[in-house]
């Protein structure tokens, strides 16, 4: 598995399959966009098939708060740790930011707690009817 940190070379065509059960995924080019916009942002790819199989992103400031919205894994390359790699390259990329912030559900919080992270609370909305895909 390779991890990069650019998109240098990289296609949005070799991003397939992410977003499952969104109500309404982001198309490809929005993904490639979403990932262009980022702080910062790891992908996991498995040169094998060329295709990107993973992804965390971080939004910040760049001083003191970073935020982490996005990880997934394709659901054929689940339990194997890779988005465990790609949570530790992530706060690696972030261990010069004061605080990281991640908002998750109740049933995921024991997973990053694996990674020193502490259970908080926190409020958020979401916009169901945003065409996410445009």
């Amino acid at each position: 598995m390779l991890y990069v940190t650019s998109l240098d070379g990289i296609l949005p065509a070799i991003f397939h399959g992410f977003f499952v059960d969104w109500p309404n995924p982001p198309s490809v080019q929005k993904h490639y966009e979403l990932l262009k916009g980022s702080y910062k942002f790891v992908l996991a790819i498995d040169e094998k098939a060329s295709v990107v199989v993973g992804f965390i992103t971080a939004v910040s400031d760049g001083v003191l708060a970073a935020y982490i919205p996005l990880l997934e894994v394709l659901p054929a390359y689940q339990k194997e740790g890779i988005g465990a790699k790609l949570v530790e390259r992530m706060l690696q990329e972030l261990s010069d930011i004061y605080m990281v912030d991640l908002i998750c559900d109740e049933n995921l919080q024991r997973y990053y707690e694996r990674f020193g992270m502490l259970r908080a609370h926190g409020m958020i909305t979401r916009n169901f009817s945003f065409q996410a895909g445009r």
